[in-house]
């Protein structure tokens, strides 16, 4: 039976057996995130109309939060590729009922860090160059081939979740679109595994050939700088993370169990493990530099930090606090079974991430490096922050509307013991 508070024609949307909130509560979340979305929108306009000049951006940094949020993004949506590699591939049965939400999160971080780039090349009206005058001796020419064909990958993974929904998987056709594509889905999810792996390696090789910098510089592995392998392990090990921790938000916000704690502990081993073997690489990587390279170009480990928003601190709390520690408690099964610490240990895993794709990219262009040069601090602007809400505010709507209407969590009916007519709605609407 549907609960009593939800509108006839909204319930025959709703997936089987599951309970949602009441359209008006729902409609009033929207309405809320769609404010942040518009706020968005006319900062966007404020910059596609009027230039770059309406950022905080300038000629030393052509680099900034933008540059920042979808190095960030991308790297945390890298759940989509490791857990479809994980499930499709290594067939590890229980991510079964998570694959559908990393797509989701997948998608929208891919997408949205592609709406932040068209704002960020400048002339997006010259977005195509790109594509068609490739640049064949430079790393982001691979960047923008793979992104754009995973974003395809996700979009014809995240399908079959369209197709399933239950008025739509009635019309026959739908439904054996839908059933031939989760056939073939191992396929696509070996090819989003090998494009994401490569563009994530190339995002930090990008930085690593960077010579005349010399806080990103690094020496390699054949063509290939320290920095292409630490992107990927990076993302590998934060990716995972952000997944469980959305599963439990949705949790939280809607009063309903989606998604079991076993498989909640297994994505924190996951990202646990992973995050050993990048903490390890990172260490060597950041002795190496500090022992190795910087002495060579005649800089001493302090000439690498200024005052207290380019301090050592940032050092400190990448590798030791969002580093060295989450990887003890993931790693300790007694742990993860607290959802408080497994969750605590998640945030701080993806928080790691971030801090390292924002002194690679800020640090490096503010640290002088030529005799004359100074330190150069940069603050963005509103209509900097304005598009990473849109983009937040784009993911909320899209993912709400995908768990409220489309069967995103297997385990949800299972979970929550099937349907309970008459119970209160969620306060989120959800």
């Amino acid at each position: 039976m549907t609960p009593n508070y939800i509108r006839p024609v909204d319930a025959a949307l709703i997936p089987q057996d599951c309970e949602r909130g009441p359209l008006s509560c729902f409609m009033l979340w929207l309405g809320v995130l769609s404010v942040i979305l518009l706020i968005g929108v006319y900062a966007a306009y404020l910059v596609l109309s009027r230039g770059l000049g309406m950022t905080a951006l300038d000629d030393y940094f052509g680099f900034g939060l933008w540059i920042t949020f979808d190095l960030g993004v991308i790297a945390l949506g890298a759940g989509a590729f490791f857990t479809g590699l994980l499930r499709y591939i290594l067939n590890i049965d229980p991510l079964k009922n998570v694959i559908n939400l990393a797509v989701i999160i997948g998608f929208i971080c891919y997408t949205g860090a592609m709406i932040v780039l068209v704002l960020d090349i400048g002339q997006p009206l010259r977005a195509w160059f790109g594509y068609w005058h490739a640049n064949v001796h430079s790393m982001l020419t691979e960047v923008i081939f793979c992104i754009t064909c995973y974003c395809i990958v996700l979009i014809i993974e995240y399908i079959p979740l369209i197709l399933e929904q239950k008025q739509i998987n009635r019309v026959p056709l739908f439904h054996a679109l839908a059933h031939n594509l989760h056939v073939v889905m191992p396929l696509f999810a070996g090819m989003g595994a090998f494009l994401s792996t490569f563009h994530q390696g190339s995002l930090g090789g990008m930085y690593g050939v960077l010579f005349g910098r010399p806080y990103a510089f690094r020496d390699g592995f054949f063509i290939w700088p320290w920095t292409f392998f630490l992107f990927i392990l990076s993302a590998v090990a934060s990716g995972p993370a952000l997944t469980m921790l959305i599963a439990a938000l949705m949790e939280k916000m809607t009063g309903r169990k989606l998604v079991s704690q076993d498989v909640k502990m297994l994505m924190g081993k996951i990202a646990g493990t992973m995050l050993v073997v990048y903490t390890v690489f990172k260490i060597l990587d950041t002795g190496a530099w500090i022992y190795g390279l910087a002495p060579s170009a005649g800089i001493s480990f302090d000439q690498f930090f200024y005052g207290w928003i380019y301090g050592k601190w940032l050092l400190f709390a990448e590798i030791v606090l969002c580093g060295v520690i989450p990887c003890f408690m993931l790693c300790s099964s007694a742990m993860r079974a607290n959802p408080k610490l497994l969750y605590t240990a998640a945030v701080l895993d993806c928080a790691g991430v971030v801090i390292n794709r924002y002194v690679l990219t800020v640090q490096t262009l503010a640290m002088p490096s030529m005799p004359f040069d100074q330190w150069v601090t940069y603050v963005p602007n509103w209509v900097e922050w304005a598009p990473c809400g849109l983009v937040l505010a784009y993911g909320g709507i899209l993912l709400s509307l995908s768990y409220r209407y489309l069967p995103v969590f297997p385990q949800e009916v299972e979970l929550n013991g099937g349907p309970r007519p008459g119970s209160k709605p969620n306060a989120w609407g959800l």
